[in-house]
């Protein structure tokens, strides 16, 4: 029998350590590091990483088993006109989104809000069901709803005011039609509710002063509503900007793949699906990746500007 063994109080204790992990673990100075630890570790690795991987690809030609530095060469292969062809059907998505997505589900919230609106709950719940739905199941149904029979649903329309049936996925202004209605189906309700939580945040003392002075309900919505939902129209116009310029499951959804007739429905992103994963052509797809990025940070810095968002934080 060893010495530790015979003499309980030689035998190794670990209280010191406990004690020592227990002291560390109420330290003010290190407590704040580990609350913000799990978020930086997922910062670096799921974004700044990825980031940093994408810059390095993006001057490399990238073939299995072999990697190559070319320089800008990916940079100077992206005069291409189906790229620059995406770039104007993500522009000009992201633009009538913008014009239908923004003033449409403003305007429904304060219906919605309104103490004399019956079965608000109701249309509250209606508008926001499509958010719940699978955008693959509601591409396919609206690819239905748009086919080229005459038995589908917007040719039995046309047929009812004497039109002819359409094709309507086999020509650029028809489609965009489909992928707008897609996007305007989908994504009303989302608005609505943040619009929604906005006005919650309205005193309703506002209102009733404004009723003493004599203001209708047009100067109502001018004067209080639109100032006092200035912050959250600020940011549903910035995500809606990243979701138009990002639009890709919509349009592979419609014309089922990612190779529409004539490239009527190529995205950026599409473009970069194509390149990268369907060609095997990592770099180029890193490079045209890198450019969404840079396009989509220009366009919302140059709204933030205009706002003012961007001005008020420099003041401050």
């Amino acid at each position: 029998m060893s010495a530790a063994t015979q003499n309980p109080a030689r035998r190794p204790s670990n209280k010191g350590g406990m004690a020592s992990l227990r002291h560390f673990g109420h330290n003010q100075k290190v407590a704040p590091y580990v609350f913000v630890a799990p978020f930086i570790i997922t910062f670096l690795l799921f974004f700044l990483y990825p980031i940093i991987s994408t810059v390095i690809m993006s001057f490399q030609n990238i073939l299995p088993k072999q990697v190559e530095f070319i320089g800008l060469q990916n940079y100077i292969n992206l005069n291409d006109p189906i790229f620059f062809k995406a770039i104007g059907l993500n522009l000009r998505y992201t633009f009538f989104t913008l014009l239908i997505l923004i003033p449409l589900p403003m305007l429904l919230a304060v219906m919605l809000d309104s103490k004399m609106m019956r079965a608000r709950n109701f249309f509250r719940s209606t508008l926001f069901i499509p958010a719940l739905t699978s955008v693959v199941v509601a591409g396919t149904i609206f690819r239905l709803i748009f086919g080229e029979m005459p038995g589908s649903l917007m040719n039995q329309m046309l047929a009812l005011f004497g039109g002819k049936a359409i094709k309507w996925l086999k020509l650029a202004d028809t489609s965009f039609i489909a992928l707008l209605t897609l996007a305007t189906w989908r994504w009303m309700g989302v608005n609505i509710l943040y619009f929604l939580a906005g006005l919650q945040n309205i005193p309703r003392e506002l209102y009733e002063s404004a009723e003493i002075d004599g203001a209708n309900a047009w100067h109502r919505f001018r004067s209080i509503v639109l100032p006092m939902l200035k912050p959250v129209s600020i940011y549903v116009l910035t995500i809606s900007i990243y979701g138009g310029m990002a639009m890709f499951t919509e349009s592979y959804m419609i014309f089922s793949g990612n190779r529409s007739p004539g490239h009527i429905g190529v995205t950026i992103v599409g473009y970069l699906y194509r390149k990268a994963f369907e060609e095997n052509n990592m770099g180029y797809g890193s490079a045209i990746g890198l450019v969404l990025l840079l396009i989509v940070m220009v366009v919302n810095v140059v709204q933030l500007y205009i706002n003012g968002t961007i001005r008020k934080e420099r003041q401050s």
